[in-house]
């Protein structure tokens, strides 16, 4: 294991102050997730946030010192979610998902999603060290990669003389999850005070390292940005803007790591049957929707409740045109600290916005210790489940609550 943080850079990040405008216009409190406008791709939430707004994000929560970990889904991502749950609950569990692989794009733009771009970590990275003259230089520390990527990758960045200073570098070398999260490693990594903490340790363990130790680590942003360290030190070249372009960065990386080919082959065949098997069949059911009449992407919402639990039944399509206005019921069913039931009987139609914004209330919920559960699910309703990938959030449903337990009307609102 190896440490490294120079005395000059150490001085130069005790200089940066906190007290910017920047710093002082953002608020303390962590922002609700329900806000977010986060689409479910086959089981993941993907935000519809370009790279600008992403970097605006990170300066935010970085000036604020408020806790923003950010996930960037491609198709390993995808594919290794479907097999490994802690690994998924990392994702579902992150602030920020912008879309990194090409393939989550294509399944965006088939399925008619407003998600048109990639924010690639390598990308972000690019981003935060080739600007200069921000309100608030950024400070970043380094952890995992290879012996000596790190520091390179360090120095080299710190070399640009940009906006990104980075102040500390460690290796943990090769060892499992509970080596590499002993109270030394953890100390050594929050003493470099850093703005920003880029983990590159395989997907798998760099989001499981970062999910395990997240009450531990006190850095505000956090990431697992993978290759991108590589890139930076140089010992990887990245594919050149054309293959990454087309979708044949995998080719490139194959060439430049060989080791890699059998992932890019398991990722590929799994994304061939997912294609066939649940993309396909969903731009069916989204194109007959789409020609049906305007009434039936109405919603009716009623909220009922007892001393356990808040009961929210939807009646008609659950839709993005619905969201802004279902938005209020469910923040007030959130700030009652119960559980939270949607009773589904009613529902023709759930979207792939809608399904965003119900992983975001099961985020909202899991935060105070609560559950998410629905009641009353339809068979249809089911197939859109199992469709979407997210048939885990059935686990919790909660067959005739609603008719066997007690309840107060609280009003209906249409949506």
């Amino acid at each position: 294991m190896s440490y490294n943080e120079t005395a000059s850079v150490a001085a130069a990040r005790r200089s940066f102050k906190s007290d910017s405008p920047l710093a002082m216009s953002v608020s303390s409190i962590a922002p609700s997730n329900l806000p977010r406008q986060v689409y479910c791709i086959l089981g993941l939430p993907i935000d519809a946030i370009e790279l600008p707004d992403l970097v605006r994000l990170i300066d935010a929560a970085a000036a604020n010192r408020s806790r923003l970990l950010v996930s960037t889904p491609n198709l390993n991502f995808l594919t290794s979610s479907l097999s490994d749950t802690e690994f998924r609950e990392s994702v579902l569990d992150s602030d920020a998902c912008p879309p990194d692989g090409k393939p989550i794009i294509w399944i965006a733009r088939l399925l008619g999603l407003p998600i048109r771009k990639r924010a690639a970590g390598a990308d972000l990275l690019d981003a935060l060290s080739l600007r200069k003259q921000t309100e608030r230089r950024l400070t970043a520390f380094l952890f995992g990669g290879a012996p000596g990527i790190a520091a390179t990758a360090a120095c080299r960045l710190n070399d640009r003389h940009g906006d990104l200073l980075c102040v500390g570098t460690l290796d943990p070398g090769f060892c499992d999850l509970a080596e590499m999260s002993t109270d030394d490693v953890i100390a050594s990594v929050n003493e470099s005070d850093a703005d920003f903490l880029i983990v590159s340790l395989g997907a798998k363990k760099g989001q499981l390292w970062l999910q395990r130790n997240h009450d531990r680590l006190t850095i505000p942003v956090r990431s697992h940005l993978g290759a991108a360290i590589n890139f930076q030190a140089g010992t990887v070249k990245r594919a050149p803007t054309i293959f990454r372009e087309l979708g044949f960065e995998w080719l490139w990386r194959i060439k430049e790591e060989r080791v890699l080919w059998r992932r890019y082959r398991d990722d590929g065949l799994v994304f061939a049957r997912l294609l066939v098997t649940r993309v396909l069949p969903l731009l069916v059911i989204t194109q007959l929707q789409r020609i049906r009449p305007a009434a039936e992407g109405q919603l009716q919402v009623t909220r009922t409740s007892n001393d356990g639990a808040v009961t929210l039944r939807l009646d008609g399509s659950a839709t993005e045109r619905n969201v802004s206005t279902i938005m209020p019921l469910l923040n007030e069913a959130i700030s009652t600290s119960k559980d939270v039931i949607i009773n589904l009987g009613g529902v023709r139609y759930i979207d792939m916005r809608f399904f965003g914004l119900l992983l975001m209330l099961r985020k909202e919920l899991k935060l105070r210790g609560c559950q998410l559960s629905f009641d009353q699910v339809p068979g249809r309703i089911k197939r859109l489940f199992r469709l979407n990938e997210v048939g885990f959030l059935l686990t919790n449903e909660l067959e005739g609550f609603a008719a066997s337990a007690p309840m107060q009307a609280a009003g209906s609102r249409a949506v």
